[in-house]
C-alpha cells in the first residue's frame, strides 16, 4: 500500500506526493466547495519549513517543495557522505548544480529542507548590527534563533584538526578565544552544528514536526511554475494563486482564500526566487519580452545585486590520516576576512569514484583552474594526473578563507521559460579592487595559520613533501600556498584563478527594490518574499541559522499582525 509506504519515507502525514492533489480535498467545509489556502508557500528550504511550521498554528497553509524528502537519503543524513551528496548531480538528487558565467560551479538544493540538507552544517547567529540594518525587532530576533536551536543545533565534539587550527588561528592573533557559541563576534570560537554527536544531519524539515498536523499540507514533488495574478484594471496586480506540476507532469493550481489577508510566499532562494517572480510576469520589462512572457509588472530590479562571498581555498598535506570534520572552529578577524577549515575529505577512495564534474569532494570543483578554463576537457585531464599524486594529496585539509561582505555584484537573467532549467547568473567575483585586497590579505593570514608552531606540530609534515606536492598541485586541484605570500602581484593571480564558492551567494529581491521592509512584492498585492534573495549582504560567517530564524521571525510578525494577542506566538 502506497501510503503506507510513504508514510515511512515521509515520516510525517501531512506531506504527500504532488499527484496526489487534488483541489477539493480536507479544508473544505462542503464536499463542492474547492479547497483554499490562507497561505501557499514556494519551496520548502531554509526558511519556507520554519515558516509553514509557524503559520500553521493559526492558519490553513499549502507548502510546495520541488524536491523529495532529506529522512531516507543517507547521502543526505551522515556528515561523512557530505561531499557524495554535493558531487551527485543526477536529475532528482539533493543537490542541482549551475555553473555561473564566472566559471565557478555551484549548487542550490532541490530538496524539502533546502540548503540545511547540503551544507556543512555550521551554524551561528549574525551579528547585532545586521539585525539593527535589516531593520528586525531585536527582541523577537532573540526568540527565534532559539526556537530553531532547541530543535536542530547541537554543539560540536571539536575533532582534532578544527583543534589544532583554534590553537593556531590564536597564535597568530585571531584573538580573543570565545569558546562555544553561536554568538558572532571578533577573535576565534567553535560554533554549532546541524549534525549531531553521531553525525547525522538535522535539517529545516524537522521543524515542521512543531507544525499544527490539522492544518499544514506539504507537497513533494511539486514544481511551481508560476504565481497566478488578477490584473484587473486599474488595481495593483494581486496574488490568487500558483501553478504547478507534479512528478508525472501533471499540471495542477492552487488558490489563496479570499481574504486580503491571503498570501503567496516565495521562498525559493537567491537563485529560484528572482527567477520564479520573472517567469510570472514580473521583472525587467525588456527581460520578459525577450521571451514572449506575459508583463504583469515592470521591475528592473528583479535579479540585479546577486552577490556571491568569494572563497579561496589552500591545502594542507598530512602524513597520516585525519578525521573527517566540516567547519566548527572560525576566525571572524578585524579585516573583513573569516577563515574557516575542514580535513579528511581530501580525496577519499568512494569520493574519487564520484566525480560528477564536481571534482574535488571537499569544495566541490577544480580549483587550481582558472574558473574560465574549468571544462570538461580541464577535468579528464585531472582524472588522469590524479593516479600520480603522492599519498598526501589524499590525507590533509584545507583552510578556507571567504570574504566577509563583497561589494562586487552581479545579475540573474532567465535563458528559456523552463523552471527546471537554470537561469544564467553572474557574481562579478573581484570585480572590485576592495575584495581583492581582501583577499590577499586573507591568504597571507592563512598562510600564517598553517605555518605556526601548533598547526605544523599537529600536520608533521616535512617540508620535501609539500614542495613535491607543490610542484604537482598546480595540475592537479589541490591550491598549496602560493610561494611568494609577500609578492601581491601574484596573491591577486592566486586569488582570482582558484576562486570557489562557499554557497553563500544572496540578493536579486532587495528590501526598497523589489520588496518593502515587510517583505511584501512592490506595487503588488497578497505576495511576499521570505529568504536570502532579500538579503545585500550574507549574515554571520555562515548564513543558514539567520535564514532558519527568519522563517520563524517572518511566520511570527505575520501572525501577530493579524492577530494581536490572539496569535498565542
Amino acid at each position: 500500500n502506497s501510503g503506507a509506504r510513504d508514510f515511512y519515507e515521509f515520516r510525517y502525514p501531512f506531506i504527500k506526493r504532488a499527484s496526489s492533489f487534488s483541489s477539493s480535498s480536507s479544508f473544505s467545509s462542503s464536499s463542492n466547495d474547492e479547497v483554499t489556502y490562507d497561505y501557499i508557500i514556494v519551496g520548502g528550504g531554509t526558511a519556507g519549513c520554519p515558516l509553514a511550521a509557524t503559520l500553521s498554528q493559526n492558519f490553513s497553509v499549502l507548502l510546495l517543495e520541488r524536491g523529495g524528502v532529506p529522512f531516507s537519503n543517507a547521502n543526505v543524513s551522515f556528515l561523512r557522505n557530505f561531499h557524495i551528496a554535493l558531487a551527485d548531480t543526477s536529475p532528482t538528487s539533493a543537490s542541482q548544480p549551475f555553473v555561473s558565467t564566472d566559471g565557478v560551479i555551484n549548487a542550490r538544493a532541490r530538496v524539502l529542507g533546502g540548503g540545511t540538507c547540503i551544507n556543512a552544517g555550521f551554524y551561528t547567529r549574525a551579528n547585532s548590527d545586521f539585525i539593527r540594518r535589516v531593520g528586525w525587532d531585536a527582541r523577537l530576533v532573540n526568540e527565534s534563533y532559539p526556537w530553531v536551536e532547541k530543535q536542530i543545533v547541537h554543539q560540536p565534539k571539536l575533532a582534532p584538526w578544527q583543534d589544532a587550527f583554534k590553537d593556531s588561528l590564536l597564535d597568530v592573533g585571531v584573538s580573543p578565544y570565545n569558546g562555544f557559541t553561536y554568538d558572532h563576534i571578533y577573535g576565534t570560537k567553535v560554533g554549532g552544528t546541524i549534525f549531531d554527536r553521531f553525525g547525522r544531519r538535522h535539517t529545516a524539515a524537522e521543524l515542521l514536526a512543531s507544525a499544527n498536523p490539522k492544518m499544514l499540507s506539504v507537497l513533494v514533488y511539486a514544481t511551481v511554475q508560476k504565481v497566478l495574478f488578477d490584473k484587473s484594471a486599474g488595481k495593483r496586480p494581486k496574488a490568487m494563486g500558483v501553478m504547478f506540476k507534479d512528478e508525472n507532469g501533471n499540471q495542477h493550481q492552487a488558490f489563496l482564500t479570499n481574504n486580503r489577508r491571503s498570501e503567496v510566499i516565495l521562498s525559493c532562494g537567491a537563485i529560484g526566487t528572482p527567477q520564479l517572480l520573472m517567469l510570472s510576469g514580473i521583472g525587467p520589462k525588456a527581460e520578459l519580452q525577450r521571451l514572449n512572457i506575459s508583463m504583469v509588472l515592470h521591475n528592473e530590479f528583479v535579479g540585479k545585486g546577486m552577490a556571491d562571498n568569494p572563497m579561496n581555498s589552500v591545502f594542507v598535506p598530512m602524513t597520516r590520516s585525519v578525521e573527517q570534520s566540516l567547519i566548527q572552529t572560525v576566525g571572524i578577524t578585524k579585516m573583513g576576512v573569516y577563515i574557516e577549515a575542514s580535513s579528511g575529505f581530501g580525496q577519499s577512495q568512494d569520493s574519487i569514484h564520484c566525480h560528477h564534474g564536481l571534482l574535488s569532494a571537499e569544495i566541490g570543483q577544480l580549483s587550481t583552474v582558472p574558473p574560465k578554463q574549468r571544462t570538461r576537457q580541464a577535468i579528464e585531464e585531472f582524472i588522469k594526473r590524479k593516479r600520480d599524486l603522492p599519498r598526501e594529496a589524499f590525507k590533509g585539509g584545507f583552510i578556507l578563507e571567504k570574504i566577509a561582505m563583497p561589494l562586487s555584484t552581479g545579475h540573474l537573467n532567465l535563458i528559456n521559460t523552463n523552471i527546471d532549467n537554470n537561469p544564467s547568473v553572474t557574481f562579478n567575483y573581484f570585480g572590485h579592487p576592495r575584495d581583492l585586497r581582501r583577499c590577499v590579505n586573507g591568504i597571507r593570514m592563512a598562510a600564517k595559520v598553517i605555518q605556526s608552531d601548533r598547526f605544523t606540530n599537529f600536520t608533521k609534515c616535512d617540508k620535501p613533501t609539500v614542495e613535491k606536492l607543490l610542484n604537482m598541485s598546480v595540475k592537479a586541484n589541490i591550491n598549496l600556498i602560493p610561494k611568494h605570500t609577500n609578492d601581491t602581484k601574484s596573491l591577486e593571480q592566486f586569488c582570482k584563478d582558484t576562486v570557489i564558492t562557499i554557497w553563500h551567494y544572496h540578493g536579486g529581491c532587495h528590501v526598497g527594490k523589489v520588496v518593502d521592509p515587510n517583505h511584501k512584492v512592490l506595487g503588488t498585492r497578497r505576495l511576499r518574499i521570505v529568504d536570502g534573495s532579500t538579503f545585500s549582504e550574507s549574515p554571520g560567517t555562515n548564513p543558514q541559522g539567520t535564514v532558519l530564524m527568519m522563517g520563524r521571525y517572518m511566520g511570527v510578525k505575520i501572525l501577530r499582525r493579524r492577530l494581536g494577542k490572539a496569535a498565542g506566538v
